[in-house]
C-alpha cells in the first residue's frame, strides 16, 4: 500500500517535466537531467566543444547548443538519424559508439578537440537485469575510450551508468582518466531507475589521446 501511495507522486514530478519539455520545445523530458546535473557541477561553458553520444531525439543537442552559444560547437552521435536542429554549430552523426573507428570520425567532424564528452546512451532494455547492467557498463566504457581520443585536458565527461556490480569498476576507471570523479542522479530522473551520472573533471595531459 505504501508503494501504492508514493507512485502518484512519482509520476506527477515526471509529468511536470513532460509538460514543461513541450512547453520549451525541448525534444524529450531527459534535457532537464542535463540542466539539472549542469547547474549543479558547472559542466558546460559558452564558447566549449562538446560532443553527444546517444543523443537521439536531440534533447541533450538543445541545451548543449544554449549553454555553448554561437561561439561553441556541438556534434551529437546515435545509431538513430537525428532531426536536424536549427543552428549551424550543431551537426549529427549516425555511428555506433562502441566501434572502435568513431573516435576519428568524431575529431575530423570537431573544429578542435572536445571540451565536453557526454552521454546519455542505453542499451536496449532486455528485462535481464545482469545483461542490461553490463550493457551499460559496455557503452559507458566506449563513451570513456571516445572522451580519450577527444577530449582536450582538462576537459570535462558526464556518462550515464545503471547501478550494478561493475558500478565501481567503472567508477574508478574514470577515476584514473580524471581528476575528479562524482556521481548524481537529478531530479528528473525516475526514483526507482537505476540510472545514475558520472561527472568526470580535469581530464589528466598524461593519458593518450591520439
Amino acid at each position: 500500500m505504501l508503494g501504492t501511495a508514493k507512485q502518484p507522486r512519482r509520476e506527477r514530478k515526471l509529468e511536470h517535466f513532460y509538460r514543461k519539455a513541450k512547453e520549451l520545445k525541448l525534444r524529450s523530458r531527459a534535457a532537464f537531467k542535463l540542466k539539472q546535473l549542469d547547474n549543479r557541477y558547472n559542466m558546460l561553458r559558452r564558447g566549449d566543444v562538446v560532443v553527444d553520444l546517444g543523443a537521439a531525439p536531440g534533447g541533450w543537442l538543445q541545451v548543449a547548443r544554449e549553454k555553448v552559444g554561437r561561439e561553441g560547437a556541438v556534434l551529437g552521435v546515435d545509431l538513430q538519424p537525428i532531426a536536424k536542429l536549427p543552428h549551424e554549430n550543431v551537426k549529427t552523426l549516425v555511428a555506433d559508439i562502441t566501434d572502435p573507428s568513431v573516435p576519428d570520425l568524431i575529431r575530423q567532424n570537431l573544429p578542435r578537440q572536445a571540451d565536453v564528452v557526454l552521454s546519455d546512451a542505453s542499451p536496449k532494455i532486455s528485462g535481464v537485469w545482469s545483461v542490461d547492467h553490463i550493457r551499460s557498463i559496455d557503452l559507458a566504457r566506449a563513451a570513456l575510450a571516445i572522451a580519450e581520443r577527444v577530449l582536450t585536458p582538462g576537459g570535462k565527461l558526464l556518462v550515464k551508468v545503471f547501478q550494478g556490480e561493475l558500478f565501481e569498476k567503472i567508477v574508478g576507471e574514470a577515476r584514473e582518466r580524471f581528476e575528479l570523479v562524482k556521481v548524481s542522479k537529478p531530479l528528473a530522473s525516475r526514483k526507482g531507475s537505476a540510472e545514475v551520472y558520472v561527472i568526470a573533471k580535469g581530464f589528466k595531459t598524461t593519458q593518450k589521446s591520439s
